[in-house]
This record gives structure tokens, sequence and C-alpha cells, in this order.
């Protein structure tokens, strides 16, 4: 089958997404590597002991909650632009005019998490709160993977994928994308349903969410040189790493890793 941007655009009310702790679940390498720590590395005992106990407050605590609403490119075109604080060029403005599907996406880990992170501090226990805040973050991003597989999957299930479509989220704060534009993102989706708002410098209250615009279109659409004039502020590249799942091999790796949970 093959899709255009032609293809037809219904949207469908905003609804709860369900995404089990046990798909979101960090993993000590990974969390690890987050930290800075080369692949394969064996952290001292005292580290691994920290992991343990973050990794059992995580299991404790988090409440993983999300929300989803399709858009369509029209509409998503009066959200991108913001306050008007985008730089002047960006990835996705380019991207999402040639997707098939759109759908804003928010989620958060829960009140919970970030209060003892915060408690850990201001108990001087700053270990094992730095150790929390990276396994909260750390399965924060794993919850963007799971969004992007449960928005393939529904469409999927309606026939609205072929072999080259992919999904990717992009979130506002990111390459060229205004932190500012959560505002006319939430009021879109309106995530204040799950408990999430925002500060008056539009971050996200609780810390630990994400929030963007899964994006379902042909591999190649995805695809940009990153040498835009705000990747010389940027410390991570992701992009490439996301880029890489584009794919079929990895794309078929971590869907099946997802498919096991």
């Amino acid at each position: 089958m093959s899709l255009t941007n032609a293809t037809p655009h219904i949207v469908s009310p905003r609804s709860g997404v369900r995404i089990s702790i046990d798909r979101i679940k960090p993993d000590s390498g990974g969390v690890f590597q987050l930290q800075g720590m080369a692949p394969g590395a064996q952290p001292s005992e005292r580290v691994r002991a920290l992991y343990d106990s973050a990794e059992d407050l995580f299991l404790k605590l988090a409440s993983p909650t999300g929300i989803m609403a399709d858009i369509s490119p029209d509409e998503f075109a009066k959200i991108y632009p913001g306050n008007s604080k985008n730089e002047l060029d960006t990835p996705l403005e380019h991207i999402f005019p040639k997707a098939h599907h759109l759908a804003l996406f928010a989620f958060t880990l829960g009140k919970e998490i970030n209060r003892e992170i915060d408690e850990q501090f201001k108990g001087k226990n700053s270990a094992l709160g730095y150790m929390l805040d990276s396994v909260a973050s750390y399965s924060a991003d794993k919850a963007a993977e799971a969004a992007e597989k449960i928005f393939f999957d529904r469409l999927s299930a309606n026939g609205q994928t072929d072999p080259h479509t992919r999904v990717l989220l992009y979130s506002p704060g990111y390459c060229g994308w205004h932190v500012s534009g959560q505002g006319k993102l939430f009021d879109y989706l309106k995530p204040q349903e799950i408990g999430i708002t925002l500060n008056e410098s539009f971050l996200m209250v609780p810390l630990k969410s994400i929030s963007g615009v899964l994006v379902a279109g042909n591999a190649d659409i995805h695809r940009f040189i990153n040498n835009y004039s705000f990747c010389k502020h940027c410390q991570t590249f992701s992009c490439r790493k996301r880029m890489n799942f584009l794919t079929t091999k990895d794309t078929k790796r971590r869907n099946e890793e997802n498919n096991s949970l």
C-alpha cells in the first residue's frame, strides 16, 4: 500500500494512553550511560547499591499516565509557531507537512517521583536523589519510545501504514522548537486532565513529564543534517541516535523489544 499526504485525516478525541510500568522500567546500563559512564563499564558496589535503591523507589512511586489526540497538519501548523520564538529554520517545520498522520502526546510519571527526588536532596542524600533523578529521566525517555510504538500500532491496525512508515516524537524545547510552544500544545491537548500543568517558564509540572507531536510518515522525512544554527549548542545530538532507528533493521529490533513487554 502506498500512502500519500492526501490520505484522509480523521481527528479523534483525546484519549488516555496506557503505558505499563514494565514497558518503561529502567535498566542499569542505560541509566549509567545517561550519567556519562562508558558502555560496559562496571560501577562500584556503592553506585550499584544506589541504583538498586533508586529503582526500588521508582517502581514504588511511579504512576505512568499519558494522553494522546490526533491532529491535522493544518491544525498543527497553527500550534507549531507557538509564541513566535522558534528558530528561523527548524527540522520539524519541514517534516510535519510531509507526514501521513500526526498526534499530540503528553506523559507523566506523576508527582510522587518528583517529590521523592526533592526530599532526598533536602535530606542531604544527594547521591540517591541524583540516581533517582537519572532513573526517572531514563524512564521518561522510554515512554517516548513506547508512545511512538503505540501510535504506529494504532495506525497499522487501521491499515494506515506501509513498510516504510516510521513514527518519531518531536518535543518543544528541542531542535529549534521553542519551549513556549508548550502553551498552544497544552491548549489543544489539555493534559491537565492527567495532572500535567505548565509553570511561568513553560516547563511541565510534574517535572518528569514529556510532551510533543508524534509524526508518522516515510522514514526519509525524518532525516536531516544537523547543521542548523542551534545545533552548535546541543550537548547530546540525540537526533543522530533517533535517525539510526529509521533503518528497517533497527526499527524491527526496537519494536521486538517493546513487544516483549
